[in-house]
């Protein structure tokens, strides 16, 4: 700490440097801690007397800064704490042309530093080491680093400024450079590749990216060694965070990196991220705040720190979300800075409203954010410890307010597009999906993390009947709110024709021809399959989409090679063959689309391969975690992503079917009357009987008055209920009457149905329709 206490001190421009405080009742001031040359002879003298004209004894009673430039250059500052004189840091300048502004602003904050560990000493103070931990304190860190080997010696303070422990740093300048920012690498090789000549000093700032990924600001000053006559010798520096050092030509590179990182921040809250970077760290705030301006409301978008208790008590009232918001009347400075738009700084004392209470003690700086002739939101940055505003940081922060002005006004058009785009896309795709008796399906969608976040893929389970699913995914060419339309157009028509009864053949093949029908230059794949719960038959279509992936329920995978059709949109007349597939309890199918096993480093065959491994890997028994598992770590995904999971467990209740085709006789009725009293019988319900043949013989009779056709009649018992079908070909749905009287003769049949059924209705079928009848088997008969 002693060698870099003196690199220190010596790019400060000080050869000596020692601290006096007041002896007891002597009137003298003691020294206590030297160093530099001042730790060999002659050194400093042990004892200053307090009266006279030294420049000491100035500094000590007016409690203000001594520099003197003729003859040996010589500084003389105060040690101050809490309103009490505490000493006297005395410091020989190396340059006769005395110390330059910056090495002055190191020194005065050297000298606070040594303050804060004089405070609590005993009085009188006895000699201890204080220039080395109050270095500490400011953190600098130092190094000598040999260019012709590439070893560097850091000290600790430089090993954490960087971002790096001492168990972890082997000695070599690239392990340090590894945390360097890429766009500050040329800059840095000047050090590790100085000229020849001694002495030459090297001034620079670059960024490091900390062990959580945050950025922070460095500054470096080097100075080249006298070596050899054939090259260079040590490269001898310090390096600080750069509230100690400032320098005006710096702050062009910092505006530079400012505008570029805002140039990337896509959102309002990457904005927020690039100026908490660009601000609390470099400034050495302790917070920083940025609020949009909306109406008369101030939305906060971003908090550093983000912890409540560490903003002012009021606000945690307005804490209803991620972060507060606050009425702007009830914050008068703010109202003010943002009526005249202009930047304010408040010194170090002043006193705000209760809104702002605590927020900058030290110093606060009220920056408004104009864009486009208009004030955008508004930033605050706050100092807890008093802060002296600098004529370099003044248009440091006049710049900024600018920058981040626009570049909030350019966010928030962003935000409000991708939340009308997510809007679009949730409103396009199920908001949830059925209950399905023997199986469970879940599912998930991940837009594209480029462009406009919406896409074409989708994905719907419907429920076709008590015992029988369809599930379908696809994917419209693109992904734009052109094909998010397409997406919604085909869900639904595809929803449409599996809700008539079609078989899935000719519900892709009808899909189809509405696509071609629609002139769309997009066209779209899918994959759409049929499965009987109770039986685990599933009827698989394919239209140039990928094929359905299983797991077993011994854990194997497999793609189910289904015979495929050509995409949707391409042909009017393509055909879409149907593949059988039977699938046993325990088993999950699995329907993607080509976003979650194919990019550009990425084929496809090796993105199905892992996917197979992820559904292998999965545990079954919590489909929502294996979907995720699927997912993985998407990063940024080029397209976006649609997964549907089905794991099919069987149905724990088996239903009894019969069926009976009715022949259009004059005893029809009659005819099915006595099947369902022989069925009603073999499956001993004959307590149920009056209900079902009562609900049998309007149904049947409705079906024979009113259509033409076939007439088929077929019971099932599940559980406590017999649910009677009748299945005609018309597709017109049975109409109740909407007034009866004693005169009306038709619909009574209906409106009696209804009446002794625990549940009816009407489902359209293929070429036709079914209307049924559910009715309870009283208790005790089962």
């Amino acid at each position: 700490m002693r060698r870099c206490l003196d690199r220190a001190l010596t790019f400060a421009g000080a050869t000596q440097a020692a601290v006096y405080a007041p002896a007891a009742g002597d009137g003298e001031l003691r020294l206590l801690d030297a160093a530099g040359d001042a730790s060999s002879e002659p050194g400093p003298p042990d004892r200053l007397a307090l009266s006279g004209d030294s420049p000491a004894a100035r500094a000590y009673w007016t409690d203000r800064s001594l520099w003197l430039a003729a003859g040996t250059p010589l500084g003389a500052l105060p040690l101050v704490a809490d309103g009490r004189r505490l000493g006297c840091l005395v410091v020989q300048g190396a340059s006769a042309d005395g110390f330059d502004v910056e090495q002055r602003r190191f020194l005065e904050r050297y000298a606070e530093a040594l303050a804060v560990l004089l405070r609590p000493v005993a009085d009188p103070p006895a000699p201890a080491p204080l220039l080395a931990p109050a270095l500490r304190s400011l953190r600098v860190g130092s190094f000598v680093l040999v260019p012709d080997t590439g070893l560097i010696e850091a000290d600790e303070t430089l090993l954490d400024l960087v971002g790096i422990t001492p168990d972890d740093f082997d000695g070599k300048v690239d392990t340090l450079l590894a945390h360097a920012l890429p766009e500050d690498m040329h800059a840095l090789m000047s050090v590790l590749e100085p000229s020849a000549q001694a002495s030459v000093r090297r001034d620079l700032e670059f960024r490091v990216r900390g062990p959580t990924g945050e950025m922070r600001w460095l500054s470096l000053s080097c100075r080249v060694e006298a070596g050899v006559p054939e090259g260079p010798g040590e490269v001898l520096g310090v390096v600080t965070a750069t509230p100690v050092l400032r320098r005006g030509s710096d702050d062009v590179a910092r505006i530079q990196w400012l505008t570029a990182a805002l140039d990337d921040a896509a959102t309002v809250r990457d904005v927020g991220r690039v100026v908490v970077s660009a601000l609390r760290e470099p400034l050495g705030a302790d917070r920083v705040a940025l609020a949009a301006l909306q109406d008369d409301r101030l939305m906060v978008t971003v908090l550093d720190p983000p912890r409540p208790a560490a903003w002012p008590e009021v606000w945690r009232s307005e804490w209803r979300t991620e972060w507060p918001d606050a009425p702007l009347r009830a914050l008068p400075t703010l109202q003010a800075a943002l009526a005249d738009g202009r930047m304010d700084l408040w010194p170090a004392g002043t006193e705000f409203e209760p809104g702002l209470t605590g927020v900058g003690d030290g110093g606060l700086a009220v920056l408004p954010l104009p864009a486009k002739g208009q004030v955008a939101g508004i930033c605050l940055v706050g100092w807890e410890r008093a802060h002296e505003f600098v004529p370099e940081e003044r248009s440091l922060l006049t710049a900024t307010a600018a920058l981040v002005g626009q570049a909030l006004k350019r966010a928030h058009a962003h935000d409000a597009e991708q939340e009308l785009a997510t809007m679009l896309q949730r409103s396009l795709l199920p908001r949830r999906l059925p209950e399905l008796p023997g199986g469970t399906a879940v599912a998930r969608y991940l837009p594209a993390k480029r462009g406009l976040q919406v896409g074409g893929d989708w994905y719907d389970v419907i429920a076709l009947s008590e015992d029988r699913v369809a599930l379908v995914i696809g994917d419209v060419q693109g992904h734009s709110a052109g094909a998010a339309t397409i997406m919604g157009q085909m869900r639904t028509a595809v929803r449409a024709y599996a809700m008539e009864g079609h078989p899935p053949d000719v519900v892709v093949s009808h899909a189809n021809r509405l696509l071609v029908a629609m002139e769309t230059d997009l066209f779209a794949t899918c994959c759409y399959a049929e499965l009987d719960m109770e039986e685990g038959n599933t009827l698989f279509v394919r239209a140039g989409h990928l094929a359905p992936l299983v797991r077993r329920p011994d854990g194997a995978t497999e793609e189910i090679e289904v015979e495929g059709g050509p995409p949707l949109g391409i042909l009017a007349e393509a055909d879409f063959p149907m593949t059988a597939v039977e699938l046993s309890p325990g088993t999950v199918l699995a329907l993607v689309t080509d976003g979650l096993v194919e990019a550009a480093d990425l084929p496809l065959d090796e993105g199905m391969r892992r996917t197979r491994a992820a559904l292998a890997a999965a545990d079954p028994a919590d489909p929502g975690a294996m979907a995720d598992a699927l997912l993985g770590d998407a990063g940024r995904r080029e397209d976006d992503v649609a997964l549907l999971l089905l794991r099919y467990d069987g149905m724990k209740t088996r239903p009894i079917r019969s069926g009976w085709m009715v022949w259009r006789l004059p005893d029809a009725v009659m005819h099915a009357r006595r099947f369902t009293a022989r069925t009603l019988r073999r499956w001993k319900v004959q307590e149920a009987a009056d209900a079902v043949l009562l609900v049998v013989s309007e149904l049947v009779t409705n079906a024979l008055v009113h259509t033409q056709g076939p007439v088929r009649l077929d019971l099932i018992l599940r559980g406590d209920r017999v649910r009677v079908c009748v299945s005609d070909s018309s597709p017109r749905a049975p109409a109740k009457p909407v007034i009866v009287d004693w005169e009306s003769t038709g619909g009574r049949g209906l409106l009696l149905v209804e009446a002794m059924s625990e549940s009816f209705g009407s489902v359209p079928v293929a070429g036709g329709k079914q209307v049924w009848s559910e009715i309870a088997v009283p208790q005790g008969v089962m």
